[in-house]
């Protein structure tokens, strides 16, 4: 397992740190995350995750397992070191991945980074694991960095959250996938009035997760697809619970 003892300095500082994906619960599976980037393994994960999924379609299995688990959790070290001031790895050599049943991942935890080319390191991993991912899939590469671009603003998101300040964290968002570079989207923001007079802050995605692709599931609240006016709708419903 890779750690050297920074990232629990990182834990340490962020309140919800486990619920973040930043610790690894026990009994997780550990495995290293350049079996991410391999394409051989990650078909062997969307076989296993078929029935779970209740579809043998590659393209919205490669689709689910990168936008509701692997990216998010893949992106976390070097988000909450960059929130905290705590430098963490973001190159796969440097980074394990804890695995649920299914192969969902869970976690990740990397070692201390060095230099400060952390844009740098994100860019070559993500070009690596979404190379991977679109080969297992039988797919495009570019909706994967669509999806990787939303999951680094909600990942900005719950940090900003997590210390306090969604505003100046999330402000993080648009330079650095600046710096990580194409074919990166930048990513997107919109708030969205409170009844209490504030607003609340959601990622205004560029990506679909095909969920609605598999049975007995729906549209998720902030779809792309969905028509601006029912998007907007069902924020403020969600802006107001």
């Amino acid at each position: 397992m890779t750690t050297d003892g920074a990232q629990a300095s990182v834990a340490a500082r962020l309140p919800g740190a486990g619920a973040l994906g930043l610790l690894a619960p026990p009994g997780a599976a550990v495995v290293p995350a350049v079996r991410l980037a391999d394409p051989g393994w990650t078909a062997q994960v969307l076989a296993a995750r078929a029935l779970r999924q209740r579809t043998r379609d590659r393209r919205v299995l490669a689709t689910q397992w990168w936008w509701y688990s692997a990216s998010s959790v893949l992106l976390t070290p070097a988000l909450a070191g960059l929130v905290t001031g705590v430098r963490l790895s973001a190159r796969l050599a440097d980074t394990s991945v804890h695995l649920l049943a299914g192969h969902t991942p869970i976690a990740a935890t990397a070692t201390a980074g060095a230099g400060d080319d952390v844009a740098g390191e994100l860019h070559g991993s993500l070009a690596a694991v979404v190379a991977a991912v679109a080969e297992a899939g039988g797919m495009r590469a570019r909706p994967l960095w669509a999806i990787a671009t939303d999951s680094l603003a909600n990942r900005l998101l719950a940090l900003g959250g997590a210390v306090g300040d969604v505003g100046a964290v999330t402000a993080l968002a648009g330079p650095l996938a600046a710096a990580i570079g194409g074919p990166l989207p930048a990513p997107r923001y919109v708030d969205v009035a409170t009844p209490s007079g504030g607003t609340a802050r959601f990622t205004r995605r560029a990506s679909c997760c095909l969920l609605d692709r598999v049975p007995h599931e729906v549209r998720c609240t902030s779809c792309p697809h969905r028509t601006p006016s029912e998007r907007q709708v069902l924020l403020e419903d969600a802006a107001s619970r």
